[in-house]
């Protein structure tokens, strides 16, 4: 397995932001938390990053998704070897 730990970009309201931090938990893939909201420096990162402002943003070793998009998520983590 890689080293390497996803960064999620996101804010404590944000449904699928939990929902992408509760779904790395249950995969035991450790990650990096950025709030956008109390960071904005983390926000303008998320911004450059995804090209957008919506979040959550997921960073997973360069590759950025948009979204809780699980499919994507599962495919990106697997690339990398972040998962079986």
């Amino acid at each position: 397995m890689n080293d390497t730990k996803p960064i999620i970009y996101g804010a404590p309201w944000c449904a699928f932001c939990h929902t992408a931090m509760g779904y790395l938990d249950k995969l035991g893939v450790k990650y990096e938390y950025k709030d956008v909201e109390a960071n904005p420096a983390a926000g303008l990162e998320a911004v450059n990053k995804s090209g957008q402002r919506g979040i959550p943003v997921i960073d997973i070793n360069g590759e950025i998704i948009i979204g809780f998009d699980r499919p994507k998520i599962d495919t990106s983590l697997k690339s990398h070897g972040l998962t079986a």
